[in-house]
C-alpha cells in the first residue's frame, strides 16, 4: 500500500471543528470499515485513480469485505437505508466514457453559399 500510504495521512482532530465546506484543502473523512456507503464511496474513488492507487485500494477494499462487520452509528443507518432500497437502485452506475467530439463536415452547400453572397 505504498501509494495508498504516501499519498494521505489522515489523523483524528483533537477537538471538533468547524468543517468549511469553501476550503480548497478540507479533507472530508470516510470510514469506510463502519459505514457501507463509505465503502462503495471508496470503490468509486478506486475505479477513478491510476493504477498504482487503484490497486492499493482494492487491496484494501478486499480486506474491509473480508474481515468483520463493523457499524458505527451513520454506517447503521446507511446499511438499514440501503438495504430498504431496491436492488436495482443499490447498483451503481455504469462508468462513462469520454464522449468523442466529431469534427463537423464541411458540405459543398456552405461553400457554394458563401460564394453566392460575395
Amino acid at each position: 500500500m505504498v501509494e495508498l500510504t504516501r499519498r494521505y495521512i489522515v489523523m483524528p482532530m483533537s477537538a471538533e471543528g468547524p468543517f468549511d465546506p469553501l476550503d480548497p484543502e478540507a479533507a472530508f473523512v470516510l470510514k469506510p470499515w463502519k459505514d457501507p456507503a463509505a465503502l462503495a464511496a471508496l470503490e468509486t474513488y478506486r475505479d477513478s485513480c491510476y493504477p498504482e492507487l487503484a490497486r492499493d485500494i482494492t487491496a484494501w477494499v478486499t480486506a474491509i469485505r473480508s474481515g468483520p462487520v463493523i457499524r458505527g452509528s451513520v454506517g447503521a443507518r446507511n446499511e438499514s437505508f440501503l438495504a430498504s432500497r431496491p436492488r436495482a437502485a443499490r447498483v451503481a452506475a455504469p462508468r462513462r466514457r469520454p464522449v468523442k467530439v466529431k469534427s463537423k463536415k464541411k458540405s459543398s452547400k456552405s461553400i457554394k453559399k458563401k460564394a453566392k453572397r460575395r
